[in-house]
């Protein structure tokens, strides 16, 4: 190769790399002024919303039913027309307790001790009677009551109590028929749960005395369970066993006796069960008679954990 034509390779390779330099050259600065942005979307917007108005805060809607009791008239299986009471709760459709009084006692013993009022949970005056019809009624309860504990104000129960025949406004005789209070007891429990309000699957039973064996042998579907003040077997059906039936199904049955009633206190020592509780005093008592105060614990609480558990707190 000889030198000229080397010279003329280098003097290509020069001229290219000219080239190359000459067109990577930024462009000229001009005097045009920069691209305005485009002016913000309504969603890009940043101007402040315009308030608004605050709704005002809307009134808690009415009770569907009145406080006022409503006589219920309802069928026995043996044709006997039964009265009761239905007091309806604040809520729809609402748990219930169906009430049963004791021997000589009407649906209006329940009234008497508040509990009608209190379970109803509407706002009514203590110890106020709620049934114009108790008002002058023969009642065995006792003078001196004792305080409920407060119930939680989303809590109202809806209360059906009846009269047992031959007691109160009921057709019947008075004489002792076991099997007619059974009767009148599955009855009571049907009527409570076709009540307008109710909720038939949420029912529970307390009774005193031929009410406490009538509140736990009724207690059937629907029923969630039953407490018993003083059974005594007076409905011919077997306390024990029907403890045992509940226990089965998972429903608490609860007795409260005094050691000092020797019908009762035995049925509630022959008890038993995961699903069943017993409350024992030593001074005496039956029946109505645990609401008279000095009793520890009291009645009243009991009743209340009762309710807690039954239909949860």
């Amino acid at each position: 190769m000889n030198a000229k034509f080397v010279r003329w390779i280098v003097s290509f390779f020069l001229l290219a790399a000219l080239l190359a330099a000459c067109g990577s050259q930024p462009p000229a600065v001009t005097d045009e002024a920069p691209t305005e942005p485009p002016p913000p979307t309504e969603a890009q917007s940043t101007e402040p919303p315009a308030p608004t108005d605050t709704p005002a805060p809307t009134a808690a809607p009415e009770p569907k039913f009145p406080p006022e009791p409503q006589r219920v008239e309802f069928q026995t299986e043996d044709g006997l027309t039964l009265v009761g009471y239905y007091y309806p709760a604040s809520v729809d459709p609402a748990p219930a307790l169906v009430l049963m009084h004791w021997a000589g006692g009407t649906n209006c013993d329940w009234v008497t001790v508040n509990l009608v009022q209190w379970a109803q949970n509407r706002g009514l005056p203590e110890g106020v009677a709620a049934n114009p019809a108790c008002e002058n009624a023969e009642v065995h309860a006792p003078e001196s009551l004792v305080d409920f504990p407060a119930l939680p104000a989303s809590q109202s129960y809806a209360i059906f109590a009846f009269d047992f025949r031959g007691y109160g406004e009921s057709e019947g005789s008075n004489n002792w028929d076991t099997d007619g209070y059974l009767k009148d007891s599955v009855a009571a429990m049907k009527a409570a749960q076709g009540l307008d309000g109710v909720d038939p699957a949420r029912v529970a039973t307390i009774g005193a005395s031929i009410g406490a064996d009538g509140a736990i042998d009724a207690c059937a579907e629907g029923c969630l369970g039953a407490l018993s003040l003083s059974p005594g077997n007076y409905l011919g059906v077997d306390y024990a066993g029907e403890v045992t039936r509940l226990g089965a199904e998972q429903k608490p049955a609860w007795c409260v006796a005094s050691k000092q009633d020797g019908e009762s206190y035995p049925k509630c020592e022959n008890a038993g069960g995961d699903f069943f509780q017993k409350f024992i005093y030593e001074e005496n008592g039956h029946g109505m008679s645990f609401f008279e105060t000095g009793l520890d614990p009291k009645v009243t609480q009991t009743i209340f954990d009762f309710l807690q558990l039954v239909f949860g707190g």
